[in-house]
């Protein structure tokens, strides 16, 4: 009776410890996985920025070419009006 009752009891235990084991490698995966998420929404959010920064740096650069060749012809219109300073 008394190994029955110990061979029962050894194995509810361990049955036990699996389960928990289980919970516990379950809850480390579903962690991993946030944790991606996590890291790829950053990834994700940094080359957002970076696109639009590379935009920016885009138009701000066509805005002063374009005021360099206004600034330009101007330069002519008064060369060639006879207004120039020099």
């Amino acid at each position: 009776m008394l190994a029955m009752f110990f061979t029962l009891s050894t194995a509810l235990v361990s049955c036990r410890e699996v389960n928990e084991e289980e919970d516990e490698m379950e809850m480390e995966s579903e962690e991993m996985e946030r944790e991606m998420d996590n890291d790829m929404n950053d990834v994700g959010d940094d080359i957002e920025n970076a696109a639009n920064d590379a935009g920016d740096a885009v138009e701000n650069a066509a805005n002063e070419t374009g005021e360099a060749v206004e600034d330009a012809a101007n330069e002519v219109e008064d060369e060639v009006d006879g207004n120039d300073d020099y």
